[in-house]
């Protein structure tokens, strides 16, 4: 857990402007105009059609993807009842998880009373402003009265987050634990320690999952909840059992699950030996549990263990439900978040812990790759793959459940449009993936014995997307995928130099090409048996594969060096490095990003005209700036003198798309600036943006990255007569996996010159 002093958070919440949310726009605000639409005498328009179809609202306003998060400060946290002005930093915490994690905008509010009536009159009177309502740090058993009668008064999602959402990220721990003990839900014996709102959620849960009513013992402070017992409310009278039991020591014997939700150090390491084999612990009173998993550990050597501390494996944290359950929610305006929904919900996080972790995940864990196992039986928050198949699952429980008013027709598009919200770069490649998915590809992997390469080929081949070819020893290969976890299938190809039929006829192809270079035929035979990119263009040039990623091992100047022994520029073109900027804004396509240190004028035109058919190619109506520091000969330079000149080669050339220069990037950018210099033949923003030289490309590419916030896609190498791409040195799996997905897409749309 991350320590910080009370300063530290106090600055934290204080700095610049005080709080953690803000509102904005998301209509242009700029002119007379753009007031007088949004609001008098424009506003007017909705208005009256919203009063004649209520319905509307989702149309015209924000009420579609608004939460409101209320709370009466009666149970902040672990502090207890200190009122409802105290919850505000809470309520806009889970405001800014909300959007952070799934787009979603929220209002805190803060309702003065203690009175449950009052409450729920308050709620229902404003509820309908909102797309959902989520119920924050509310005691027990107000809490279950609140969300039971808004949910009778309201007709959208209402949600106690400290029941449900904890309840779903627990049982979705145990249905892995449970599966890692190959035990059955069915018959385990569970003992729940706590029963305040997350405990009878989390027991009512696993009871709709097929946990036995008799399999369950619960505890509160006076101890057993059992049939007969007096002074207990009908919240805890529904999980009473007809049992002698009455202590948790009593209870701890021979159980298989424990579900603490309770105090600190209630359990003991006595309490822990008496359990079953391979006992499931789950001891997540905050911030200290009922057991420290060191003292468990020291005790059972079998046991799996969660906590709700980060500081520990396995912590249940409710980030990883109820951003995602309300983003389903909204999405098809369910009436309601039934038990449908959250079963959904805990079975897509479960199978989620199952999968190969991503990138986001590695980063967020320094470093490290965690795979489903004792210590892994919950998905990191930091999962980008959460909202596309918490959501997804959430969307269509809610539509077979009958409680949906909106149909999502395409489930697929839908989940690709789940990730695009997070990542804009998504929507982008989705395209791509699209027509791959139709004509699957062959595409090498040449680096096949190094982690990164291994990973991305298997989800290329698990998206979809055709057949990877890794290039290296097979036994290794096996090796490294068994260290990893993963599994080799007839699916994946394996190549190398070993095959003497395949050998000579690479060393062959290269010498032709190679023997007036100064190559002896030996020299040739030997870059064939220990150059794998040269093995791997060989395949690709003589039609073995149709396309390649390479180079993480490599510099990008060095790999292209290697593949140019094989494979030429295509006719008319030459080889540079086009990277893709995606952002919220849009998206634009800068070159020259990697092999050009300063491209004469006859360059920057061949840059140009080469990016502007990708760029078409990839569905953009290319429109291109030719970029200085200087804007129509104020000032004039070396370099401005050099893209003058490219923009009259591009004139001589009659080409087919719109191109200005040279210009500064916020005249290219802004149309603002249409104004000032109405003779620029552009009719809207560029799209490409040609670089003066390769420094100022790199730093731009980068400046963007950081400072923008975009998603850079590439370096793309341009230029060459067949589908192959270089990944850079600090490539993650998912950049490798995204330049293979381009190689097969190029293979498939652009006509190469085919060997024979």
């Amino acid at each position: 857990m991350e320590k910080f002093t009370d300063k530290e958070a106090l600055d934290y919440h204080s700095q610049g402007k005080p709080g953690k949310i803000e509102i904005i726009a998301s209509k242009p605000m700029a002119t007379q105009r753009d007031l007088a639409l949004a609001y008098s005498p424009g506003v007017a328009v909705p208005v009256e059609i919203i009063a004649k179809d209520p319905s509307k609202a989702y149309d015209y306003t924000n009420k579609g993807n608004t939460v409101a998060v209320i709370s009466n400060g009666s149970a902040i946290l672990g502090l207890g009842n200190l009122g409802a002005l105290a919850s505000k930093p809470v309520m806009e915490g889970k405001a800014v998880l909300f959007k952070r994690f799934a787009d979603i905008d929220s209002i805190d509010i803060e309702v003065d009373s203690k009175d449950t009536n009052e409450i729920i009159d308050c709620v229902a009177k404003i509820g309908n402003s909102f797309g959902g309502i989520n119920l924050e740090d509310i005691a027990s058993p107000d809490c279950f009265i609140i969300e039971q009668e808004l949910k009778n008064k309201l007709s959208i999602p209402v949600f106690h987050d400290d029941q449900h959402g904890t309840a779903i990220i627990t049982v979705a721990g145990i249905l892995n634990a449970l599966d890692i003990v190959k035990k059955s839900i069915k018959n385990v014996r569970v003992v729940a320690n706590g029963a305040g709102a997350a405990g009878i959620s989390c027991i009512s849960l696993l009871k709709a999952m097929g946990l036995p009513d008799k399999n369950v013992v619960m505890l509160d402070k006076e101890g057993v909840i059992y049939k007969g017992r007096p002074k207990i409310d009908q919240f805890k009278s529904a999980h009473a059992v007809d049992t002698k039991l009455r202590t948790l020591e009593e209870s701890m014997k021979g159980a298989d699950v424990f579900l603490g939700l309770s105090a600190k150090n209630v359990v003991t390491p006595t309490m822990v030996k008496s359990m079953a084999k391979n006992p499931i612990i789950f001891a997540c009173a905050n911030p200290d549990p009922e057991i420290i998993p060191e003292l468990i550990e020291k005790t059972r050597s079998d046991a799996i263990i969660a906590t709700g501390r980060s500081d520990y494996p396995n912590q249940v944290n409710n980030v990883l439900g109820f951003p995602y359950i309300f983003r389903g929610a909204l999405d098809c305006r369910a009436k309601t978040i039934n038990e449908e929904m959250k079963i959904a919900a805990a079975k897509a996080i479960a199978a989620l812990a199952k999968e190969d972790v991503a990138d986001e995940v590695v980063d967020a864990y320094g470093g490290e790759r965690p795979k489903f196992g004792k210590n892994y039986i919950i998905p990191s928050p930091f999962d980008p793959r959460l909202i596309r198949n918490v959501s997804a699952a959430v969307a269509e429980a809610a539509m077979k459940s009958g409680v949906a008013q909106k149909k999502i027709e395409d489930i697929a598009a839908y989940k690709d449009s789940l990730s695009a919200r997070l990542d804009p770069s998504v929507g982008f490649l989705q395209n791509i993936y699209s027509v791959i998915r139709k004509k699957p590809k062959k595409i090498i992997f040449a680096e096949g014995e190094e982690e990164s390469m291994l990973r991305a080929a298997i989800d290329f081949k698990n998206n979809g997307l055709g057949t990877p070819v890794l290039i290296g020893s097979a036994e290794k290969i096996a090796q490294q995928l068994k260290d990893l976890g993963l599994t080799l299938d007839k699916s994946i190809e394996i190549h190398n130099s070993k095959d003497e039929k395949q050998r000579k006829r690479y060393a062959e192809h290269i010498y032709k090409r190679l023997q007036r270079d100064g190559f002896l035929k030996r020299d040739c035979e030997r870059l064939i048996k220990t150059n794998r990119v040269v093995f791997g263009s060989c395949m690709v040039d003589l039609g073995d594969a149709d396309g390649m990623i390479t180079g993480i091992t490599r510099t990008f100047s060095d790999t292209l060096e290697n593949i140019k022994y094989v494979v030429d520029e295509r006719p008319g073109e030459i080889a540079f490095g086009l990277t893709i900027a995606v952002a919220k804004k849009g998206t634009v396509f800068i070159a020259d990003t990697n092999v050009h240190e300063y491209p004469s004028a006859e360059n920057l035109a061949d840059i140009a005209t080469s990016s502007a058919r990708v760029a078409r190619l990839l569905g953009f109506i290319p429109r291109v700036a030719l970029l200085a520091h200087s804007t129509f000969g104020k000032p004039m330079s070396e370099r401005s003198v050099h893209l003058r000149e490219a923009r009259d080669i591009l004139e001589k050339r009659k080409v087919d798309f719109e191109f200005e220069g040279e210009m500064q990037p916020d005249v290219a950018l802004n149309p603002k600036f249409k104004t000032i210099y109405p003779f620029s033949k552009l009719s809207a923003p560029a799209n490409i943006l040609i670089m003066p030289a390769i420094h100022s490309a790199a730093i731009s590419t980068k400046l963007v990255k950081e400072l923008g916030g975009a998603t850079l896609v590439g370096p793309l190498l341009i230029g060459l007569n067949r589908p192959i791409q270089i990944a850079t040195l600090r490539s993650k799996v998912s950049d490798i996996f995204n330049m293979a997905a381009i190689a097969a897409f190029s293979s498939e749309v652009i006509k190469y010159n085919k060997k024979n």
